[in-house]
């Protein structure tokens, strides 16, 4: 016997269309830029976070593979944890100085936005 779909989501993001002319248009790939075409912007940011400080790298300009991987190198090189969504690099505590000075060496234009 089959399993049962709660949602849409369990067909995996396949829709059905009874329209004729209807065409599937699949997302494009984005590609990543190069270390040195990167401008990314280095926050220390307080809000909704119940008062924690985070570091915030914003700006990463490709897909959320390479965003991803990115995110796991700072997080391992600061010893805490952290995400990555939507363009954005979360990492837990002020560790902007350490992180800047890595993405300088790796060949990123890092800029020091904020306070």
């Amino acid at each position: 016997m089959s399993k049962k779909l709660n949602s849409l989501d369990a067909l995996g993001g396949f829709v059905f269309s009874t329209n004729k002319d209807f065409e599937f248009e699949q997302e494009e790939a984005t590609e990543t830029l190069a270390p040195h075409l990167q401008k990314l912007e280095a926050h220390i940011d307080k809000k909704n976070r119940g008062g924690k400080v985070a570091t915030v790298i914003k700006g990463f300009e490709g897909n959320e593979e390479d965003l991803k991987d990115l995110a796991k190198k700072l997080k391992t090189l600061c010893g805490v944890g952290g995400s990555a969504k939507d363009g954005d690099i979360i990492i837990q505590g002020n560790f902007r100085d350490k992180i800047m000075d890595y993405l300088i060496k790796e060949g990123y234009k890092v800029k020091r936005v904020g306070g």
